[in-house]
């Protein structure tokens, strides 16, 4: 299943595969893989047992994912170790950590979807037409529930900071 013309990107309508993710459903299956110290490989059953903040940015490389990181990573700086805090894109892991190394984002771990795109299609991101993830922000519960999914209906902006922040505070 394809959902066109889902969001756009720059004005120019685009295709999101997979189903779009709601409030309610189980977080669904996905592998992705992160760089610490060596390749690790991270699914949701890694995030249950606390609430998870997952910020989805099409390329660490660009201004506005860029920003989004950098404001999560400020904004989730007071929960420490209550919540599991990620960002997922196609960037490949280790440049993932590169940037997070340099703009010292320390509460939320880098993971990539870059080898199968599994978070992409069964999350309802991946963008057909470019490759690359859409920009949203989901909050699970501890159990792995969706509490809160948004897909940014123009990748070029910003997600809703504080409606993310407000749902990830009533999971805890």
């Amino acid at each position: 299943m394809s959902r066109p013309g889902a969001i756009t990107f720059k004005g120019n309508p685009m295709t999101l595969a997979g189903e779009a993710v709601t409030v309610g459903q189980p977080a669904p299956a996905c592998t992705l893989h992160a760089f610490e110290g060596g390749m690790k490989t991270v699914t949701p059953a890694d995030w249950k047992g606390k609430a998870t903040f997952i910020s989805v940015v099409p390329s660490l490389d660009t201004p506005v994912c860029q920003i989004q990181t950098k404001k999560f990573n400020e904004e989730l700086s007071s929960l420490g170790d209550k919540i599991n805090a990620v960002t997922v894109s196609l960037d490949l892991p280790f440049a993932m950590n590169r940037f997070c190394g340099a703009e010292n984002i320390k509460n939320m771990r880098a993971v990539s979807d870059y080898q199968d795109r599994s978070f992409g299609h069964n999350w309802g991101m991946l963008i057909d037409e470019l490759k690359i993830l859409a920009r949203g922000v989901f909050v699970l519960d501890k159990d792995g529930k969706v509490i809160y999914a948004e897909t940014v209906k123009e990748v070029a902006e910003e997600p809703n900071y504080p409606a993310a922040l407000t749902a990830l505070k009533g999971a805890l």
